[in-house]
Order: structure tokens, then sequence, then C-alpha cells
């Protein structure tokens, strides 16, 4: 029986596939571990604020004396926008005067006022099923004191004096964004875009297939 031979080069060849496997899988690995940390810093960084009111503003006198009208941080300018959107059925004018104030050096454009008409139209719960407790199965009626909770992204501060905020609707599966602008000489922020209002699932008691 012949006696078998090893080839050292073979071995170290065998050696090397076997060491440069395992760098391998140490620096996936590594790299998973740092994407992981990497997504739960920028989720805890990214806040949630929930702001409180007693009653939803009917006109411009009654936002502006709200203590969020400082328009100081885009999450108070957000709420109040859906705020001011909650009254476009009972007085579409207020509504737009409460929308103009938020808007700050630019108001509603025709365009705007269209825009919302049409996207409300025969379907104002949208603007009520932002706040806590408003769900299609009981006609987004949401409870009180009325809560909205108003959220940040990982790039929802990516461009200077600009901001896109997001709002949970009780009848979409994520969360829609609200744009704002900054005015840097006072401060203040301001809407600059309402892309929350596409549609959502309609109330029960109009859903035929419910």
């Amino acid at each position: 029986m012949p006696l078998r031979t090893f080839d050292g080069g073979n071995d170290m060849g065998l050696f090397d596939v076997l060491k440069n496997a395992a760098a391998k899988e140490l620096k996936s690995t590594l790299s998973q571990g740092g994407r992981a940390v990497e997504q739960a810093a920028n989720k805890a960084a990214n806040r949630e604020e929930a702001l409180v009111f007693t009653s939803l503003p009917k006109n411009a006198a009654e936002l502006m004396a709200l203590p969020e009208s400082s328009l100081d941080s885009p999450f108070k300018t957000a709420a109040l926008a859906i705020a001011a959107l909650c009254s476009l059925e009972r007085d579409e004018n207020a509504a737009f005067e409460m929308l103009d104030f938020l808007k700050g050096p630019e108001p509603l454009s025709t365009y705007e006022k269209q825009f919302i008409r049409e996207r409300l139209a025969g379907k104002c719960y949208k603007s009520f099923s932002f706040f806590d407790g408003a769900t299609p199965e009981n006609g987004y009626k949401p409870d009180e004191p009325y809560t909205i909770r108003v959220s940040e992204g990982p790039y929802s501060f990516d461009n200077e004096n600009w901001a896109v905020l997001y709002v949970k609707s009780g009848g979409a599966d994520n969360p829609r964004p609200i744009k704002l602008r900054k005015k840097p000489s006072t401060g203040q922020w301001f809407l600059s875009e309402l892309q929350c209002l596409s549609d959502i699932r309609v109330p029960a008691q109009e859903d035929k297939w419910a």
C-alpha cells in the first residue's frame, strides 16, 4: 500500500481559504451589527410629540389664542394645520383663514384651496382621523381631549429651514407627511404643503363590504 504524501503548498492554500472565509464572515457580522446599532440610534433620535387640545379651534381668533400658535416648533404648526382642517365642513372660510395664518408670508393659493376642497369633499372625516381614538369602526370620532401625535423621520430635517413631519391616521397603514418651512428672521415654522390628505379607509357605516 503506497504511503500518502501531503503537498504543503496545497495545505497552505486550504488554510488561506478557510482564513479568508472566516475573515469575510466576521466582517459581515460586524457590518450587520453596525447597521443594527445605527438603525436603533436613528429610531431613538426620531422623536414624537403629542399635542393636546381641549377643544378644536373654530376660527382664526381661537386658533391664535392657543399656545401652539407661537409656531416656534414645526410640530406645533403641523398639529394646528390638522385642527384647522376639522372646521372645513362646518365653515370653509374660517378653515381657510386659519390655514392662511399657518401659511405665514404666503397664504393659500387658489390652487391649494381647490386641492383641499377636492381631497376632503364628502370625506372630512379624514381630518379627524389623525387624532387619538379615531377609527373606521367609530366613524373617526376622536377621544377628548383631542390628542394628535406628530413625528419626525430620519430625513425630516435634511434641508436647512425645511421639515417634513408625519401624522398617523387611524384609517391608514403608514404615516402621512406635512411639509413645513422656517422663517429664520422670526424662528417660526409655517405650513408649506399638506401632503397628508390622500384617501383612507372609509368609515364602517359607509363601507358596503363591512
